[in-house]
């Protein structure tokens, strides 16, 4: 009898659940809602969690407690049975919505909002709980936002002992439970650096973690700027994010920093920046779909070395590589009917490069991980560095023209002999290689170099190792292939007239970067490095009249006073004007109408309604001039532009500019160029190609027509 009563009670509580514990889901066009419990009943004195779970019809979102730009977070409103009380919502981690220059935080598809409730001590066993809640989301799509109050209600039974978890949400809401950020013991701390707020995180869970990714969901909507990008850096015990504040002053700052090893709720109080916060690699981009972490775009280690294997190849073809390209090709011939001579001189330039390009990459990750916003081609962002590779492009050309010789240790800098008893030319030659390449960057660069700055600097300096790699390739092929060593002429006399020719690209280059000092620094300090130049220029003649005399036997010392004067008053000169360059005042101008680029000028385009045209350029990046010569100073690019009602915006990095690499670290790049093409409607930027043409600008605009430019007749009547 007591098995058949037990039994009996059994029964009625699983068919009491059954048809108690889960109401039936309430419905409108945009939204289905429902409470929902996690387990199967109550026991008294407990804690429950109930959940309101939404299912969101699509092309339509609800709001995160902070519901950022635009929008209103969910409220709810409990009616309760005496005794039993209700905790706030645990809010899950929420996505980024964006809406033309808007971003929002908010929910689409299905969501869990779990409450914990407090069931008295007092309550019945074998009764009933009836919950009620009366909730009000705000739907919205990309076109209307609909408040749509609903009335949900549950009946969860009181029962003695753990309960299982419920079927089919149980499992669900357990997990979006256990997701939820909560507090944790991370120390913060928020720190004005001018426009810039910096926000630094250690300690607690972070310690000791390798944080890759991260984004700070603030719960004040005034606090920062949600459309803002977020670039950062992981520490040892922490990380580091910059952020753009809204509003002055230093009031403590809250929210949610989301990581790719969890979500903590933190406060970060004013104060100067933590120790242990940053110093480690750059953090990847956050995913605006799902609230989960991207891989940086989703190019693992291997994609990553074999883009920057094809990128290394292509670099061979780009203009700024053809001076050494066309030495080597020339090394390549005098030593082609000595095949261990130029398996020597083949491994030494790709030695070379690979060197070169591993002390540059070196350089390149250090300065990052001491806070520096810096990417490739950064070095040609110092007025020094241009200085100085202006005249040693100068020394080149000279020495190629015969103004003087190099010693036999330094021939294959492409002068003389060509390498033609030292492998130190042919290292030279790499190093050299990899120096003048700087400006260019060939496709498939951008992403494998992008990828390689967010990954542990192993990898990093494996991709650019990689890109070294294939710089070299096409030059140690054929020095080890005695097949295609057979096909080149002798050498001969010809050899000293292509030496002359190939003089003049030498020239060239000097005269570019003479010109792109003259863009970073002004014309005074330009004054000086001519003056610096012709001095070096005197000094290299004095250095060949020293050697034919002492070729002849006669004295030197006046001559090799006189050349080494000349060359420290030169270099001298290059130095002084490298400390007194002054960016020149210069307004874009050009057949786009161009304007300066920032981020601000992008969100009012865009919420005006019109495309934007983004070019990432700098003088010193020889790709950035050829697009912009063929492509963006044509006639019919501009008509185009001007049909969509565009707006053209130039980010230059000629000189540096954080603000305009974290821009480029937003979007995976590690320099330029990088055209984004923004549309009319709003939404995230199309990336076009890294070499235009006018074809493909063209078309791409045309796909990206804003509302139509008033007509002087419709300005004049407003």
């Amino acid at each position: 009898m007591r098995l058949a009563c037990l039994l009996l009670g059994l029964l009625t509580a699983i068919l009491g659940f059954g048809s108690d514990a889960r109401a039936q889901p309430v419905r409108t066009e945009r939204i289905e809602a429902e409470l929902v419990p996690m387990s199967a009943w109550a026991a008294p004195g407990s804690t429950v969690v109930v959940a309101v779970r939404q299912s969101i019809a699509e092309g339509w979102h609800t709001y995160w407690r902070n519901p950022g730009d635009s929008g209103g977070a969910t409220t709810l409103e409990w009616r309760l049975p005496p005794g039993v009380e209700a905790g706030p919502i645990l809010w899950p981690l929420p996505t980024r919505q964006r809406l033309m220059s808007l971003v929002n935080y908010g929910y689409s598809g299905e969501v869990f909002l779990p409450v914990t409730l407090s069931v008295p001590a007092s309550a019945r066993v074998g009764s009933t709980l009836d919950l009620s809640v009366e909730a009000l989301f705000l739907v919205c799509s990309d076109r209307m936002c609909v408040p749509e109050p609903l009335t949900l209600n549950l009946a969860l039974p009181v029962r003695d002992g753990a309960a299982p978890l419920t079927r089919p949400w149980g499992a669900a809401i357990q997990q979006a439970v256990e997701a939820a950020p909560r507090p944790a013991a991370i120390a913060a701390r928020a720190t004005r650096d001018g426009e810039r707020l910096i926000l630094s995180a250690t300690g607690g869970a972070l310690a000791g973690e390798a944080i890759r990714q991260a984004w700070f969901f603030p719960y004040d909507g005034d606090a920062i700027d949600h459309a803002a990008p977020q670039s950062g850096q992981a520490g040892p015990d922490g990380v580091t994010l910059t952020l753009t504040p809204r509003r002055a002053g230093d009031a403590p700052l809250s929210g949610v920093l989301a990581t790719d090893r969890g979500a903590w709720e933190i406060t970060a109080e004013a104060g100067p920046a933590l120790p242990g916060a940053s110093g480690g690699a750059t953090l990847r981009p956050w995913s605006d779909d799902a609230g989960e972490p991207t891989n940086g775009g989703g190019i693992a280690v291997l994609q990553a070395l074999g883009l920057a294997l094809l990128g290394g190849l292509v670099l061979n073809l780009m203009p700024c590589v053809f001076p050494v390209l066309a030495m080597k090709a020339a090394a390549l011939s005098a030593a082609a009917h000595d095949p261990r001579r130029a398996r020597r001189d083949g491994l030494a330039f790709v030695a070379g490069v690979l060197l070169t390009f591993l002390l540059l990459a070196g350089l390149l990750l250090a300065l990052r991980a001491g806070g520096a916003a810096i990417g490739w081609g950064f070095q040609l962002q110092s007025p020094a560095v241009v200085a100085g590779l202006s005249l040693l492009m100068l020394a080149v050309a000279l020495n190629l023209s015969g103004v003087f010789h190099m010693g036999a240790g330094l021939q294959a800098l492409g002068a003389g002999r060509w390498s033609g008893h030292h492998a130190g030319g042919a290292f030279l030659t790499g190093a050299l290689a990899v120096v003048v390449a700087a400006p260019c960057t060939a496709p498939f660069m951008a992403a494998a170099l992008g990828a390689a700055l967010v990954m542990p600097w192993p990898a990093a300096l494996a991709v650019f190792l990689a890109l070294g790699l294939g710089l070299g390739l096409p030059y140690l092929l054929v020095s080890l292939s005695p097949g295609l060593l057979k096909r080149l002429p002798r050498p001969g006399p010809w050899m000293e007239r292509l030496k002359q020719v190939l003089a003049l690209p030498m020239y060239a280059a000097a005269a570019w970067l003479l010109w792109v000092f003259a863009r970073q620094s002004g014309q005074p300090a330009l004054i000086l490095l001519l003056a610096g130049s012709l001095a070096v220029a005197g000094g290299l003649w004095l250095s060949g009249r020293l050697q034919t005399r002492r070729a002849q036997g006669r004295r030197t010392i006046g001559a090799g006073v006189a050349a080494v004067a000349a060359l420290a008053l030169g270099v001298g000169l290059a130095g002084v004007a490298a400390s007194q360059a002054r960016p020149p005042a210069v307004s874009p101008s050009g057949p786009l109408h161009a304007q300066p680029w920032s981020p601000q000028a992008v969100r009012e385009a865009q919420g005006s309604g019109r495309p934007v045209l983004v070019n990432f350029t700098a003088d010193w990046c020889v790709t950035c001039k050829i697009n912009e010569r063929a492509a963006l100073s044509s006639r019919e690019v501009s008509q185009a532009l001007e049909a969509a009602n565009g707006v053209y915006l130039v980010a230059d990095w000629t000189r540096r500019d954080d603000a305009i690499t974290r821009e480029l670290e937003a979007r995976g790049r590690s320099g330029v160029p990088l055209y984004l093409l923004y549309p009319g409607g709003g939404g995230e930027p199309r990336v076009l190609p890294q070499l235009l043409t006018e074809g493909s600008v063209v078309d791409a605009l045309k796909g990206a027509r804003g509302p139509p430019r008033p007509t002087p007749a419709a300005r004049a009547g407003r």
